[in-house]
């Protein structure tokens, strides 16, 4: 009898130590709210910078300062980078939801939001990495324009940079 006793206790402890660790996979959610709120930061600072850019483009229709296309363009293309960055808090986020806490019943329904559905944490990876890429590339060009180019080699450089992001976008594609 006092076996048995024994081995009920060890079973109840070990069921209550597993239940613990079950339900400690819900502490993602301290990382899964501040992505969305940061997500959500960004893509309001990417729209202020747009919107920087309207106004000034028609408050000052067609009397525009020296420099004011290439200032123009830059924050464009800052904005662009800042609402990629936006994206992949939103992928990380309802990700890592998704992997550890539920499933979200209205993506799994959803035929035209598919980069949402997150199946394993590979998944969520590659979906995160050609994203991330993308953030690359478009900083990268945000960098190039800014650069004076004063020699031939400094332009066949650009170029090779070129090819090799166009390399690196084909074959994420590819994947």
């Amino acid at each position: 009898m006092n076996n048995y006793k024994n081995i009920n206790e060890k079973t109840v402890l070990k069921n209550i130590f597993e239940i613990f660790l079950w339900k400690s996979r819900l502490a993602v959610i301290i990382a899964v709210i501040p992505s969305i709120l940061a997500s959500l930061s960004l893509f309001f600072i990417g729209t202020h910078k747009i919107l920087k850019v309207f106004l000034q483009t028609f408050g000052n229709f067609m009397n525009y300062e020296k420099g004011f296309y290439k200032y123009a363009v830059m924050d464009v293309v800052t904005a662009v980078d800042i609402y990629l960055i936006a994206t992949v808090m939103i992928i990380f986020g309802l990700g890592l939801y998704e992997l550890y806490v539920s499933k979200l019943d209205p993506a799994e329904h959803s035929e035209i939001i598919k980069i949402l559905k997150i199946k394993s944490l590979d998944d969520l990876k590659g979906k995160l990495g050609k994203v991330i890429l993308m953030v690359l590339i478009v900083t990268f060009f945000k960098y190039a324009l800014q650069i004076p180019y004063h020699n031939p080699q400094e332009l066949l450089i650009l170029s090779i940079s070129i090819l090799s992001i166009s390399g690196a976008i084909f074959l994420s594609a590819r994947h």
